[in-house]
């Protein structure tokens, strides 16, 4: 898995890095296709004494790219919450990848299943 860091307006320190390959190592368990994942770290442009931090990210696998975007007041909360959408966003694209298999055999939406013969059972 490739990690790439853009700091906008905030340096990327080797402890937010660090932090990140940990908290996103998870996800390459969950789907190990990931080719590449972009950190993306934003400050305001105008920001006040607590100004809030901003992280988008971009998991890429063969064929489909998961996006998440998260704000908080420090870093480290902002790439938690971006670590939960991410993790959703694949286990819903799992699940969505195996709805349509009943007993390991396809059937093409609208179709019905073939009818249950009472002498089988």
């Amino acid at each position: 898995m490739d990690l790439t860091f853009t700091g906008r307006g905030l340096p990327v320190s080797d402890d937010i890095r660090e932090q990140a390959q940990h908290k996103l190592s998870r996800l390459e368990r969950l789907e190990p296709r990931t080719v590449r994942i972009d950190l993306e770290f934003v400050a305001e442009h105008h920001p006040s004494p607590d100004g809030l931090k901003m992280i988008k990210a971009a998991l890429k696998i063969p064929r489909k790219t998961f996006r998440a975007r998260a704000e908080a007041d420090d870093v480290r909360t902002a790439l938690d919450h971006v670590a939960e959408k991410l993790e959703r966003q694949i286990r819903d694209h799992h699940g969505k990848r195996h709805r349509g298999w009943r007993r390991g055999v396809p059937f093409p939406r609208g179709a019905t299943p073939p009818p249950v013969d009472a002498n089988d059972e």
